[in-house]
């Protein structure tokens, strides 16, 4: 298992309407050596950058536009990382829904500080590994299932030890894949890691997911490595291990 890398402080604005729970989350934050903000509206791209946050936990039913179109509205400029705050009860599409549009996290009512700062630390661990286009420089590849993935000749071995070509959107789709095994990874997210354009109606992702099983799985009896998850996007179903 890798290690968790170093732990990065949490400075987070709480976007919410309720003065109270603003309070109490704030209070909890700096309790534990944190820091946090309350605010009932969103904050322009120049709060971001001035107050040096890292860190947004945003309220589903913020007035007077909701929290999905808030969060729609923050992804088109910002890539800082999102807590979704729901109040009705629990339904698996705000989960999805959040989750596509690029939140990193939902948590639903009764919401306990606590918890929110336990998943808030989470994020900024996995924001303190290397990951991505960084991790690659630090790994000579991966291997999984007998396959292996080379990065400095960015090329792919199958488990009989032949070369399998690759487009440059295959491999950073597979890079990505490989980065968050067994991880259900949104099409919103695969997209960005091949940087195309952020559209979440757009289905291209869909195609070039199957071109890569194609090339992954030749025979259809074969085990499914890229697995869809109904509502959600796609996992890679194995156990990865980095080479170093």
């Amino acid at each position: 298992m890798p290690p968790a890398g170093p732990a990065i402080p949490i400075r987070a604005l709480i976007v919410t309407d309720d003065r109270d729970l603003r309070g109490r989350i704030a209070d909890h934050f700096g309790e534990n050596l944190c820091h946090a903000v309350g605010t009932s509206r969103m904050p322009a791209v120049a709060r971001l950058q001035t107050d040096q946050l890292n860190l947004i936990v945003l309220d589903m039913q913020l007035e007077p536009l909701g929290g999905f179109d808030e969060l729609r509205r923050l992804r088109a400029v910002s890539d800082i990382p999102v807590i979704l705050m729901a109040h009705k009860p629990r339904d698996p599409y705000d989960s999805v829904i959040g989750l596509e549009l690029g939140a990193d996290d939902v948590l639903f009512a009764p919401l306990n500080p606590r918890e929110l700062l336990a998943r808030a630390r989470a994020i900024m661990r996995r924001q303190g590994r290397p990951h991505g286009a960084a991790a690659q420089l630090k790994r000579g590849g991966y291997r999984f299932m007998g396959w292996e993935l080379l990065r400095r000749t960015r090329t792919l071995k199958n488990p009989m030890g032949r070369l399998v070509k690759l487009s440059k959107s295959e491999y950073a789709l597979l890079t990505a894949f490989l980065d968050a095994p067994r991880r259900p990874l949104s099409r919103v997210h695969l997209m960005r890691a091949t940087r195309q354009h952020e559209d979440i109606f757009d289905r291209s992702i869909d195609v070039q997911v199957l071109r890569l099983r194609r090339k992954l799985q030749p025979l259809p009896a074969a085990p499914q490595l890229i697995r869809t998850e109904r509502g959600v996007g796609y996992v890679f179903d194995a156990d990865v291990e980095p080479l170093f």
